[in-house]
């Protein structure tokens, strides 16, 4: 470029707040200093400590047209290049401000625009060194006005690309701060984005931390067609967030409101054309939000080498120094407390009475020594006036030395008794005893009952005919056993065009085999549909009078029983309800109300509170002490909600129901192909939608079952356990040959949303998730001895944290794990699950405040979804032990069931002969 220096007349810079000033600061707009003319802008100058008369120059110049005369302060007046200049179809216009200058809008005004293709505004500290401010690949308008990011030089050029070699005109070229106008949001804007404190781009996902109360401004920029980086006013923004943490005033004022995670996003409105930031979070803490009164007390264990994390063994050696209890009192009580071994007082380990004033912080010593091995439990009471006693306990175990573990697991193991021994964590959550699941709460053999009505196949569709039988049965009286009987399908093809339904207690839908050769229940017809329904809708009740609330600060997972504030209403045989309130700060705690959306799609839903209801039986009552049946499958924490306790009824739960011996298929349509999978494509295979989904859904059902079944060319499952039942075998089933689409909510084979169910000795094929379990499903539930083949995903706990589920002995892809965006925002599928002597490939992964167990796994180790590239947050994995080798004792639940009721109940879930002879003769 050719370059002529000269000293301009005047320079129309308008400088705002980016200059250093004496009092009053200099805040006069462009538009005000065009108004007052040039003896306003000159004494702007002046106050600047700039010179009156800065330098102008120009990659060339007319006579009569130099390059002041494009900073002279006068329309009339213009700077033009010469015709040679013009040759190279690039011409240029600098001025020197006279000091370094922060400068983010520049201002021209030209003859003619349809002769440039595009320009720049450039910067410099030393006039020959240049920076591109911004930018546009397109021909400016006359009258352009350029935002750009703000910085600071002493030299700014106007950069001018021709596209056609006529004249160019500049009359005006003014450069300016511009802090208190509305800036416009550019026509060529393309993108925009959230940018830090230092006007850096927080990438997608970036995010804000906030104190409770803090208030904060949100920075928002623009990037042109060109290249230019724009800020954006925060009132031209649209704000969306969901979010209740946080408040967003129009001009992107963000206050802080209460504890949890706020996605937000900026929107803008260019052309009648929307368009969005990336996804930015603001996280806010509340330091202080566990000290109010309602929380009691803020409790710790402390110990140079005891773990205190959830999940996490807490073994302390014989012979150590005892830990200390940390206490902050919420209010003012007393604590005491006693420490127990094995269940019974620890010998020489005494806790001190301790008074606290409200808000007192204190360390409070045991006295004695963990010298004998055994399981210790430091059980806390906090007396304070006008409330009932609550309650905390911490555990750690001191193990001995002498046994070594050998093919056992450390923390689940045989001890001397041969009775399982388990090591919990500090605040004793432990692996759950699972042997309460199944039929009348498992180790009972599936009752053989007497037929009372015979059907055999018939011409055309069966349906009604089977419906009157089993209406006919469900009229009879139940027995001291409390069955009215069978209704058995002789051996044959039955064709169903409708669904069979069973809503009284005490029937039984048997066949005569579940080979080919015998009883075949066949789906008729194009309609989705389940082929039998066992239950209606109407399930537990609660009684709200009775309700009371838990006085424990926490109940760890794997407890059966806890103190609640009152619990004379309470006596052993009460079924009740457990609630375990999980509150939106407990959602903030697992990260569940800040999943990143699907990458590319968006859609993610984040979590809402919600509460597991826990259907139990009171075995006893001692004092505010309530001991269960069934253990608790996730600890209950007052921080996040606490607990309470209701009695139920469940009269519209029907029970004794059961269907077996049959052989079952669908009609479909064999034309419809597809080749879609779950994440990616397979080979052609049969999608048809519009047949038979599901074999047997149990729903409003206690004590029923699913025995000797082979299913094939269904949709959905051979068995849905539902949300309202409990106690419910599914064993010795195969599925075969499924059909449907291979993707999204189908191919569940084994699929339970209930409670105490056992599904054992199953084998599936063709399925999406074989064994499956649903969201927020209150366990404990249990798969055992099952067997699959040609899986297309894995089995799992799905979604939305269901609890307390076994995986014993299962040969399948199995993942526990935070699944994150999947779905709608499926996340921490499972907490509190146990795998034990899998085969197979293997994810698990600890979520926050619960625990996986991991045990015996031979086969595959798979990392989870996330962390990722795109979500790098880390995960923890579970507690994974003896990976590559099995464990004694083979079975988990089969062990704890032994301990529980003996060796007949083993005998009683084994494979038992079916009825026959008389058993199938009314």
């Amino acid at each position: 470029m050719k370059a002529v220096s000269v000293n301009s007349k005047r320079l129309l810079a308008v400088l705002t707040a980016a200059l250093v000033l004496p009092q009053p600061l200099l805040t006069l707009q462009a538009a005000q200093a065009r108004e007052q003319g040039q003896q306003a802008v000159q004494t702007a100058l002046a106050a600047a400590g700039q010179a009156a008369n800065p330098a102008a120059s120009a990659s060339s110049e007319v006579s009569g047209r130099e390059a002041s005369k494009a900073v002279d302060g006068d329309a009339a007046t213009y700077w033009q290049p010469s015709s040679t200049d013009r040759e190279d179809m690039n011409v240029w216009l600098s001025v020197d401000l006279g000091r370094s200058t922060s400068v983010n809008k520049a201002v021209f005004s030209l003859n003619r625009a349809d002769n440039l293709a595009s320009y720049a505004i450039e910067y410099s500290s030393d006039g020959l060194s240049w920076h591109t401010a911004c930018s546009r690949n397109q021909p400016p308008s006359k009258d352009e006005n350029a935002y750009f990011e703000e910085v600071t030089a002493r030299y700014f050029r106007l950069n001018l690309t021709l596209g056609k070699n006529l004249n160019v005109n500049v009359f005006d070229f003014q450069l300016m701060k511009d802090v208190n106008s509305e800036n416009p949001v550019p026509s060529d804007l393309k993108r925009i984005y959230f940018a830090n404190d230092v006007g850096q781009e927080v990438p997608i996902n970036g995010e804000l931390t906030l104190q409770k109360d803090a208030v904060k401004t949100l920075n928002v920029k623009g990037v042109t067609s060109s290249g230019s980086i724009v800020p954006l006013p925060g009132t031209a923004v649209s704000w969306i967030s969901a979010a209740k943490s946080i408040e967003i005033s129009p001009d992107g004022t963000v206050k802080a409101l209460k504890t949890g995670a706020a996605m937000v996003n900026a929107e803008v409105t260019v052309n009648g054309v929307k368009i969005k930031s990336p996804d930015f979070w603001i996280v806010v803490e509340d330091p202080a939000e566990f000290e109010g009164e309602a929380f009691i007390a803020g409790t710790s264990l402390s110990h140079p080498t005891l773990r205190t994390e959830i999940g996490q063994p807490a073994i302390l050696s014989a012979g150590e120094a005892l830990p200390a209890i940390g206490v902050r009192a919420n209010t003012a009580l007393t604590l005491s407390g006693e420490v127990r071994l094995n269940g019974s007082p620890a010998a020489g380990i005494t806790l001190p009475v301790t008074a606290f004033g409200k808000g007192q912080r204190q360390t409070v010593p045991l006295t004695g020594q963990s010298a004998v091995p055994g399981l210790y439990e430091i059980r806390l009471t906090f007396s304070s006036p006008g409330r009932p006693d609550y309650h905390d306990t911490f555990s750690f175990t001191v193990p001995d030395e002498t046994k070594a573990a050998g093919t056992q697991s450390s923390i689940a193991f045989l001890g001397e008794s041969g009775k399982m021994t388990y090591v919990p964590d500090f605040k004793g959550n432990r692996i759950l005893d699972f042997s309460g699941s199944g039929y009348k709460g498992g180790g009972v053999p599936i009752p053989n009952v007497q037929a009372k009505a015979v059907v055999s196949p018939g011409e055309g569709d069966d349906t009604r005919r089977i419906q009157d039988a089993i209406d006919a049965v469900s009229q009879m009286p139940p027995g001291p056993d409390g069955f009215r009987g069978a209704v058995l399908l002789t051996k044959g093809r039955f064709e169903v065009s409708g669904t069979l339904k069973i809503t009284a207690g005490g029937v039984v839908l048997r066949g005569e085999g579940r080979d080919a050769g015998g009883t075949v229940l066949l789906g008729t017809g194009a309609t989705a549909r389940n082929l039998v329904e066992i239950g209606g809708t109407s399930g537990v009740v609660t009684d709200n009078a009775s309700k009371t609330a838990v006085t424990d600060l926490y109940v760890p997972s794997g407890a059966v029983s806890f103190h609640v504030a009152d619990a004379s209403a309470y006596k052993a045989g009460d079924k009740v309800v457990v609630r375990r309130i999980g509150s939106a700060r407990f959602i903030h705690e697992i990260g569940m109300d800040h999943i990143y959306m699907r990458p590319g799609q968006g859609g993610t839903q984040q979590w809402g509170a919600f509460n597991l209801d826990f259907d139990r039986t009171v075995t006893k009552v001692e004092g505010s002490r309530i001991t269960l049946d069934v253990p608790l499958a996730n600890s209950i924490d007052l921080k996040w909600g606490g607990g309470e306790l209701y009695k139920y009824s469940d009269a519209g739960r029907i029970e004794q129901v059961g269907v077996e011996n049959m052989r079952v298929d669908s009609e479909f349509d064999k034309s419809i192909i597809d080749t879609v999978m779950d994440n990616g494509k397979t080979d052609p295979y049969y999608a048809d939608e519009n047949h038979a989904e599901r074999f047997v859904v149990f729903n409003s059902v206690k004590n029923g079952w699913l025995r000797e079944v082979t299913t094939t060319h269904l949709s959905y499952a051979t068995a849905l356990v539902g949300r309202q039942a409990k106690w419910i075998t599914v064993q010795d089933t195969t599925t075969l040959d499924m059909v449907s689409i291979i993707t999204g909510g189908r191919r569940y084979a084994i699929h339970f949303q209930g409670q105490q169910s056992l599904a054992q000795r199953n084998h599936v094929e063709t399925s999406r998730h074989a064994f499956v379990v649903d969201s927020r499903v209150q366990g404990p539930n249990v798969f055992l001895d099952g067997t699959t083949d040609k899986n297309f995903n894995t089995s799992e706990p799905h979604h939305k944290w269901s609890v307390g589920g076994l995986y014993d002995n299962i040969q399948a892809p199995i993942s526990i794990r935070d699944r994150a965006w999947l779905g709608s925002g499926h996340g921490w599928s499972g907490a509190n699950y146990v795998t034990w002597n899998t085969e197979g490939a293997l994810t698990s992964q600890q979520p926050p405040t619960a625990q996986n167990y991991a045990i015996g796994h031979v086969g595959t180790v798979v990392p989870g979804l996330v962390p990722s590239t795109y979500d790098p947050r880390p995960r923890s994995e579970a507690f994974w032990e003896s990976t590559g080798a099995h464990v004694t004792p083979v079975s988990l639940y089969k062990q704890q069931l032994l301990e529980r009721k003996g060796p007949d109940a083993l005998q009683f879930i084994s494979r038992l002969p079916l009825p026959s002879g008389s058993l199938n003769q009314p």
